[in-house]
């Protein structure tokens, strides 16, 4: 059982991603405030989950949030500005998106976006802080059943197994058929593929 995660003010959203890593597909961040009087239990980092658990979490989450979105970065966007910027590029996407405007922003990791309001990074913020671990569960969940619905276009790579990242069925299947238009051309297995 996870331990209780830090509350945030009701003015403050925590910021997350998804999908930094995968080969395939976008990078998709979430922005959430939520009501310090209404706790959601179970929250956590939603690596610590399983997906049952994550579905379950994040219908709660929209449910009970002051305010959540979830944007992203396509691939495309990711090849031409590197995936660093397309992560920023989505989280300020997120937080423009929240129909309540905070007044500063904490975010996982150890770097920053750039937003209107203040925002402080977090190492390891989504195991500590509720309303990081909830942008965490909303940005996968939302991440992973895009890439799901990818799948249906694109069945030859089984992206509803491995979710873009570069497993050695989805390197296998890059091999046998070469990028489809959901792969990211600058990330090293496909850019190599691209050059023969």
């Amino acid at each position: 059982m996870p331990a209780q995660l830090s509350a945030l003010p009701a003015d403050v959203c925590g910021i997350d991603e998804a999908g930094r890593g995968p080969l395939a597909g976008p990078v998709v961040a979430a922005a959430v405030i939520l009501n310090p009087e209404r706790p959601i239990p179970g929250l956590n980092d939603s690596k610590k989950l399983s997906e049952k658990r994550r579905l379950i979490l994040a219908e709660e989450i929209r449910a009970h949030a002051l305010a959540w979105c979830v944007a992203e970065a396509s691939p495309a966007e990711i090849d031409r500005i590197n995936i660093l910027q397309a992560t920023f590029l989505a989280m300020q996407r997120a937080v423009a998106g929240l129909t309540l405007a905070p007044a500063r922003a904490v975010v996982d990791g150890n770097r920053c976006p750039r937003l209107e309001i203040p925002v402080q990074a977090v190492i390891q913020g989504d195991g500590k802080i509720a309303a990081i671990a909830a942008a965490s569960i909303l940005a996968k969940t939302v991440r992973d059943a895009g890439m799901v619905a990818l799948h249906q276009d694109y069945p030859q790579y089984g992206f509803e197994r491995h979710m873009g990242y570069p497993t050695a069925a989805h390197l296998a299947a890059l091999q046998a058929h070469g990028p489809c238009p959901a792969h990211r051309r600058s990330f090293g297995p496909v850019a190599q593929l691209s050059l023969l």
